[in-house]
C-alpha cells in the first residue's frame, strides 16, 4: 500500500505570496490567521489552509496621530505592547477568546482575524465597534487580486467602504493582509462600581440607570448567580468609569450616592475582572459544551434568560448593558433549537460561537438572511470571490 502524502498548509510571508497562492488555487481554501477561532461558526468545506500567520509586523505607528498599521498576522499582544509604551490602546477592546474556545495553548489571535470577525469587547457600548476603528485595509480577493480601501488618515471618504464590508465577513470575501486602525489614549484612572442585585431584571435596571446617567459609563456588565470572576461573585451589576482621575472620582461619588449599597473596585483586580468579561473566561465552558452569543434589546434580556434556563442549564454573562448575552451549556440540537426560538421571540439574533464539529455542521450558526439581503450577499460574494475559494460554508451551508 502506498503512503498517503499530506499536502502542507500554506503560510506565505508576503502579500504577493498570498495573492499567488489564491491565483494558483485549484480548490477552495480554509482562510485563517493563527487558527484561534477555528472552532467558531461552521466547519469550512475545504482541504487546505491558507494562513496569514507569517505575514507579521507593524508597518506604521504614529502615536501623535493615534494611527497604527500592521500586517494581518501580527498578534494582539504584539500590538498592545507597542501601544502601551505610549499609553495608547485599541478602544473597542478586541477579545482573546482562546480559553473560551477551548484552545488556551493556541497562538494569540491576529489582528487580521479579529477584524475579519469584527470582535469587540465591553467598550462597544460607547458606540465604537472594531469595524469603526478600521481606517484602511489591504486584502486579496478570491481571484488573487490585491485591493485596498481607506487609508492611513482619519478623514477618508473616497471609494466604496470595503473596510466595513470585510470586517465581520470571516474570511469569505477576501484575505486581509494589512489593517490601519485609529487609537485612543489609555485612561488615567479606571474604577468599577459593583452593585449587588437579585436577578437579571434588577441587574439590567441597574445597568440601564448607569448608562442613562450623565456619567459616561464605558463598561456595563452583569455576572448572574453562580458566576465568579476573581473575588467578585454574582449576581452583581458592574459599571465602569474611565477618564482623568479627578473626573472619575467626581462621577463615581455621584453614582455611589444613587447606589449606596455598591462598592468600588480599582487597580489590578478591576483590570482582571474586565479582561475576564472581555475574553468570556468567566463562563468556563466544558470540553463538550456549546457557547452562543445573543444580541437583544436589554429590556428583553431577563425574559430571554428565564426562557433558556427553563429548557437547559444555561450559564450566562450579560454585557453591553444587557444587550449582549453569552450563553454556555449543553451542546445539543434541543438546546440550540430552544435558544433560536427564544431569541427570535425576543426579536434578537444569535451566533453559535463554539460547539462540537458535528453540531456546527448540522445546524444554522447564525440567523437566515431575508430574501433581499441574501440576494445582495450573493452579488457581493460573486464580485469578490466568484470561484468560491474563500472559506466556503463558514457562515451558511452551500455559500
Amino acid at each position: 500500500m502506498s503512503a498517503v502524502l499530506e499536502v502542507p498548509d500554506m503560510a506565505p510571508g508576503t502579500e504577493e505570496g498570498i495573492a499567488t497562492a489564491l491565483r494558483n488555487a485549484a480548490a477552495p481554501l480554509v482562510i485563517e490567521g493563527n487558527g484561534s477561532k477555528r472552532g467558531m461558526l461552521r466547519p469550512v468545506q475545504a482541504g487546505r489552509t491558507l494562513s496569514t500567520r507569517n505575514l507579521t509586523g507593524i508597518t506604521l505607528y504614529r502615536p501623535q496621530e493615534m494611527v497604527i498599521s500592521a500586517r494581518a498576522g501580527t498578534t494582539l499582544p504584539e500590538i498592545e505592547a507597542a501601544l502601551a509604551e505610549h499609553r495608547q490602546m485599541l478602544v473597542p477592546e478586541p477579545p482573546d477568546l482562546r480559553a473560551m474556545m477551548g484552545v488556551p495553548e493556541a497562538p494569540p489571535p491576529t489582528i487580521g482575524g479579529l477584524v475579519a470577525a469584527n470582535l469587540s469587547g465591553p467598550r462597544r457600548i460607547t458606540g465604537f465597534a472594531l469595524r469603526d476603528a478600521v481606517l484602511g485595509i489591504r486584502f486579496v480577493n478570491g481571484e488573487g487580486e490585491v485591493l485596498r480601501s481607506g487609508g492611513r488618515v482619519h478623514k477618508n471618504v473616497t471609494g466604496l467602504d470595503l473596510c466595513k464590508l470585510l470586517a465581520g465577513s470571516h474570511g469569505t470575501l477576501g484575505v486581509i493582509t494589512e489593517v490601519t486602525l485609529k487609537l485612543g489614549p489609555v485612561p488615567e484612572r479606571m474604577a468599577t462600581l459593583v452593585v449587588p442585585v437579585s436577578d437579571e431584571a434588577a441587574g439590567v435596571a441597574a445597568l440601564t440607570a448607569g448608562l442613562t446617567s450623565p456619567y459616561g459609563i464605558t463598561g456595563a456588565a452583569m455576572l448572574p448567580a453562580g458566576i465568579v470572576a476573581g473575588r467578585v461573585e454574582g449576581p452583581v451589576a458592574l459599571l465602569r468609569l474611565e477618564d482623568v482621575a479627578a473626573s472619575v472620582a467626581y462621577r463615581m461619588e455621584r453614582l455611589r450616592a444613587a447606589m449606596p449599597e455598591a462598592r468600588v473596585l480599582e487597580g489590578m483586580e478591576a483590570q482582571r475582572l474586565w479582561r475576564a468579561i472581555r475574553d468570556v473566561t468567566v463562563l468556563q465552558p466544558g470540553a463538550n459544551e456549546a457557547v452562543w452569543r445573543l444580541s437583544v434589546r436589554p429590556s428583553q434580556a431577563p425574559a430571554l434568560a428565564a426562557a433558556l434556563r427553563a429548557v437547559f442549564q444555561a450559564r450566562m454573562l450579560l454585557d453591553w448593558g444587557g444587550g449582549l448575552i453569552w450563553v454556555a451549556g449543553e451542546a445539543s440540537e434541543e438546546a440550540h433549537a430552544a435558544l433560536m426560538g427564544a431569541t427570535r421571540q425576543a426579536g434578537g439574533s444569535f451566533t453559535l460561537f463554539r460547539a462540537p464539529e458535528p453540531l456546527r455542521a448540522a445546524l444554522p450558526v447564525i440567523p437566515e438572511e431575508g430574501p433581499a439581503l441574501a440576494a445582495l450577499s450573493r452579488r457581493v460574494k460573486a464580485a469578490l470571490d466568484p470561484a468560491g475559494r474563500l472559506n466556503p460554508g463558514r457562515m451558511r451551508a452551500g455559500s
